[in-house]
């Protein structure tokens, strides 16, 4: 059971906040930004490269590789059909991230093992294929048989867990801007996921953030790939509608 215990909450002064999205680049220095924008300073352009390697694979007696359907260097993929997840399918039995798009892909059409949630290949394909929608804005679907699970993620976004009984809201919404361990506060967007996180030095997925917040605010995180997780991927997207896709950023 994940632990709810009060405590006494991270305190803070309230700050200045916008309800428009904002994304997380705005909130980073100048050195930071120069980084992000340098295809050679970019730390994160190597997961792009790794997804590349992969997606270009074709194994010994197989008759497919990704770029098989999607072409060299992803294409014919659609910036604006990437730019939509999650989204809503039935025939996978409702909300559908981009890494288990990906990973649906990898099992069905390649007759390969499907890769486990957050595996770094799999991480390595998504930050390859968000990379092919770069600039792109976020559209997220919000009606629909979407609505209902939007309402969830919702939910779970200004639920508080953890011994320092903390919401993703207190954060990024209440302390937007706000300084926190050496760090500003961002309004907690995903259009730069998987994004390269120099405070850990690799590339990360949005559910590996979300952990790793879970665990900053001492609560057990959902499992990558959990049901929460994907509605709180969700809302999240939904938040930053409108934002250009600029994976792989890079964030602290």
């Amino acid at each position: 059971m994940r632990c709810q215990l009060l405590a006494v909450a991270l305190v803070l002064p309230m700050a200045t906040w916008s309800a428009q999205p904002v994304s997380g680049y705005e909130f980073l220095d100048e050195t930071t930004r120069a980084m992000q924008d340098d295809d050679f300073d970019n730390p994160g352009l190597v997961a792009v490269d790794r997804g590349s390697e992969l997606f270009h694979e074709r194994r010994e007696a197989e008759p497919n590789a990704c770029a098989s359907c999607h072409g060299k260097d992803g294409v014919e993929l659609s910036g604006p059909d990437i730019a939509r997840y999650p989204v809503y399918d039935a025939n996978l039995g409702g909300l559908v991230t981009l890494q288990r798009r990906i990973n649906y892909c990898w099992e069905i059409n390649l007759d390969r093992f499907p890769l486990t949630p957050g595996h770094s290949d799999l991480i390595a394909l998504e930050t390859f294929v968000r990379n092919r929608a770069k600039g792109e804005p976020v559209n997220v679907q919000t009606d629909g048989e979407m609505s209902p699970l939007i309402v969830r993620g919702e939910a779970l976004y200004n639920t508080r867990f953890g011994q320092l009984n903390l919401a993703c809201q207190h954060c990024h919404v209440q302390h937007q801007g706000q300084m926190l361990r050496g760090q500003k506060l961002s309004q907690g967007h995903s259009n730069g996921f998987p994004e390269y996180r120099l405070g850990k030095g690799r590339i990360t997925s949005f559910q590996q953030r979300l952990a790793e917040c879970f665990v900053s605010f001492r609560a057990e995180p959902f499992e990558p790939g959990a049901e929460e997780a994907d509605l709180i991927e969700l809302y999240v997207n939904v938040r930053g509608n409108g934002l250009p896709i600029e994976t792989p950023a890079v964030r602290f």
